[in-house]
């Protein structure tokens, strides 16, 4: 037999085998922790809503005058042409709850506002930046 091949076959390497067992398990290990230090990023759907636009919504306000506060509605006269539908969603971390947030602006026959049903509470909802923001040329 040759003195680098053991009785079983295999080359006989300078790394005993529970050595190699335990390297490899460090290795899979390593790699798993990495794998929770990823960055993700936060998702953000729908109209930032917040209390104070949404109080400036009023009855007899146009469809234009919404749409300007607001923004563009999820769905524009998608089943019923006599309402606006608004949701809000912002996944912050993981393993946190989302923000959610719904507004539903409701017009008359005249397409005016007629009134506003919103779950939409407290301050505006958490900015995705802090930091001051200026326009071009500004």
């Amino acid at each position: 037999m040759n003195s680098l091949t053991s009785a079983r076959g295999a080359t006989n390497d300078n790394c005993p085998q529970g050595l190699q067992r335990t390297l490899w398990l460090a290795l899979a290990v390593g790699a798993s922790l990495l794998c929770g230090c990823v960055y993700r990023m936060p998702i953000q759907q729908g109209n930032h809503l917040d209390e104070a636009t949404i109080s400036q919504v009023l009855p007899g306000m146009t469809r234009v005058q919404v749409r300007y506060l607001l923004g563009t509605p999820m769905v524009p006269g998608g089943f019923v042409n006599d309402r606006w539908d608004y949701d809000y969603y912002l996944r912050m971390r993981r393993l946190t709850e989302p923000l959610t947030a719904h507004a539903t602006v409701y017009f008359n026959k005249s397409n005016l506002v007629d009134h506003v049903v919103s779950d939409v509470s407290g301050s505006a909802l958490v900015p995705l930046s802090k930091r001051n923001v200026n326009a071009p040329g500004a």
